[in-house]
């Protein structure tokens, strides 16, 4: 009985080691191999901002950074179809889900700064934005960043986009007195300006493209870009083999056409200029 009992034990630890081997996401060292071996992935993106990520009741995400996730996986998985969970991964939150597991990538506006890169190793950039300023369509008084003097601006959680105009260099840019009002993330800074709670809302261009042309008419952009937002991809630190991979798939993405598609499939009718080539990679260290 004692001899059946242990071969018994010695199937079952086989049987384990054998589940680990075809996908169990614990065995993979790195994001790079979960994709080649599960061929599964998790992966972090907005789920509230228009043209960038944006879920809509049980479906998927959808937008641009969703659609370069899309194409920057499949790379990774030497052109085959991969498994995508979707994690809604706000501003706020990005580093701890890396960090904790929850996510293995991260597309969501993840602009790459020398105070995240202590905690985060980022691919990329594969987009360069802008900070520009958001304020309603009949507002008077707001024509470019520097009249955000004294003004009722958003401070969104997680986000330093506010800092770009309160503090002076090298951590800021304007270093302008301005109020700040707080909201959990980019959504609710929209509805606060709609609301008149806010005289204006300043981040990212192609995220104020995406909110402006939610409801054409209703809000401007000022075009008076005084920022170069890096968007990275976000990568549980160390993880340089992945990193590698990704900027890899990145220059291909630009190279093939791809990355133009996918800015003019989501911001064409916005008259954004656009660029022609990948931004020169950060570097994996």
């Amino acid at each position: 009985m004692q001899i059946r009992r242990t071969g018994a034990v010695f199937a079952m630890a086989a049987m384990a080691a054998g589940l680990a081997a075809c996908g169990g996401g614990d065995s993979y060292t790195n994001a790079l191999e979960k994709v080649k071996g599960a061929k599964e992935i998790t992966v972090g993106t907005k789920w509230d901002q228009p043209s960038i990520g944006l879920k809509k009741g049980t479906a998927d995400p959808e937008g641009f950074d969703v659609d370069v996730a899309k194409y920057v996986v499949k790379e990774l998985a030497g052109g085959q179809d991969v498994k995508i969970t979707w994690k809604e991964a706000p501003s706020s939150n990005r580093e701890a889900l890396l960090q904790n597991g929850t996510v293995d990538i991260i597309f969501a506006t993840y602009s790459i700064t020398e105070a995240r890169k202590p905690k985060v190793t980022f691919g990329g950039p594969y987009i360069i934005a802008h900070q520009d300023t958001m304020v309603r369509a009949d507002a008077a008084g707001i024509a470019k960043a520097t009249d955000l003097k004294d003004k009722r601006i958003c401070q969104a959680q997680g986000s330093n986009s506010y800092k770009r105009i309160t503090d002076p260099p090298p951590d800021g840019k304007l270093g302008l007195p301005a109020k700040l009002v707080g909201a959990s993330n980019y959504s609710e800074c929209v509805q606060k300006l709609s609301g008149g709670n806010l005289d204006a809302v300043t981040t990212d261009n192609l995220i104020l493209a995406g909110f402006s042309a939610q409801e054409p008419g209703k809000y401007k952009l000022l075009n008076d870009p005084f920022t170069d937002e890096k968007y990275g991809v976000g990568l549980k630190k160390g993880d340089k083999a992945t990193c590698e991979a990704v900027n890899a798939a990145i220059t291909k993405m630009w190279q093939d056409g791809t990355a133009k598609q996918l800015l003019e499939k989501w911001y064409g009718k916005t008259g954004m200029e656009f660029p022609t080539s990948a931004p020169p990679a950060e570097g994996c260290a």
